[in-house]
């Protein structure tokens, strides 16, 4: 191999792995841009009006924001500078199926959620009260704040984990090894969380990442990935009053609160039950009912902009739901 060969392809593209090297260049380089002018922006806004505080859910809202928009932006200067492919190859427009792969993701989240509360059940180690009727009023915000809340925070980290790094790896035929490159750095993230458990968070987040690009694989899009990211963590906070990713916050007011009473192993402990056997049981037999599942599949333009270096883009329908 001559060093042209090192940098570029058969079909005259810079390589995947430099591509996704580019990619997170771009991506901090728009991360502490935006960061920075937010900061800038905040500073100005407390001397204009002093005293004044967004609230947490605000301030976390605008730090999921800045994470997302960082990595959709690089996705899309990727897409287009390196490869030259539009906007919709990055899987977030409105293509044919689009509302049912979120939708059908986002039952997946809840129920694959509920099957690892309810292996953790089935052995005794959580027990559930239902929040008082005094409360409904509390409740139905907590539902409805934090499922934006949990909606932007997915978003975010599938644009940067299901995203280009992922589409871009798969269409230089790498798919497999792009869901480990992918899921692994996914995992690392998440043991900078509170309450971590060492060993099964690692292990549990990294399936999850294998669950998610799975979830992108089938359909080429990232809306079946995001309903089932978001949905798992608004069910996990919001409906079972259990921690997220240890994580207590989020949720103040859920539809039912969840006591564990151990062990660890099988609960998760104070991280929640992300830390336990029960959620590692729940990943895999999801994972495995999404790829085999029926309900979804990939369309034929999101397959061809996703299956192979330089795709004839010309060639290719355009199908948009109205």
């Amino acid at each position: 191999m001559d060093a042209q060969q090192v940098f570029v392809n058969s079909v005259g593209r810079l390589r995947s792995g430099w591509r996704v090297v580019i990619f997170i260049v771009v991506y901090v380089a728009l991360l502490f841009l935006l960061s920075t002018v937010t900061r800038v922006g905040y500073a100005v806004g407390l001397q204009i009006a002093p005293g004044r505080n967004l609230g947490r859910f605000t301030e976390d809202l605008i730090f999921r924001l800045i994470l997302g928009v960082a990595a959709l932006l690089a996705g899309y200067l990727c897409n287009r500078w390196l490869e030259g492919l539009p906007w919709r190859a990055f899987g977030l427009t409105r293509h044919a199926g689009w509302w049912r792969d979120f939708i059908i993701g986002s039952l997946i989240g809840v129920v694959s959620l509920a099957l690892a509360t309810a292996i953790a059940a089935a052995g005794g180690g959580l027990r559930f009260t239902a929040s008082p009727r005094t409360m409904l009023l509390q409740v139905v915000q907590t539902l409805l704040m934090s499922a934006v809340l949990f909606i932007f925070a997915a978003l975010a980290e599938e644009a940067l984990f299901r995203g280009y790094p992922l589409q871009t790896l798969t269409r230089a035929r790498l798919a497999w090894l792009a869901v480990l490159l992918t899921s692994v750095p996914f995992a690392t993230v998440h043991l900078q969380n509170p309450n971590v458990v060492k060993g099964f968070t690692f292990i549990n987040t990294a399936l999850a990442g294998v669950w998610l690009a799975v979830a992108y694989l089938r359909t080429r899009s990232l809306w079946l990935p995001l309903g089932v990211h978001w949905a798992w963590n608004w069910a996990l906070g919001s409906l079972f009053g259990l921690p997220v990713s240890g994580i207590t916050s989020i949720a103040p007011n859920p539809l039912l609160h969840g006591t564990d009473l151990g062990p660890a192993w099988l609960t998760g402990g104070s991280y929640g039950i992300e830390g336990g056997v029960a959620c590692t049981v729940a990943l895999i037999v999801s994972t495995i009912f999404i790829w085999r599942m029926r309900l979804v599949s990939a369309t034929p333009e999101m397959k061809e902009l996703t299956s192979k270096e330089n795709p004839a883009m010309t060639k290719i329908p355009i199908s948009i739901t109205p």
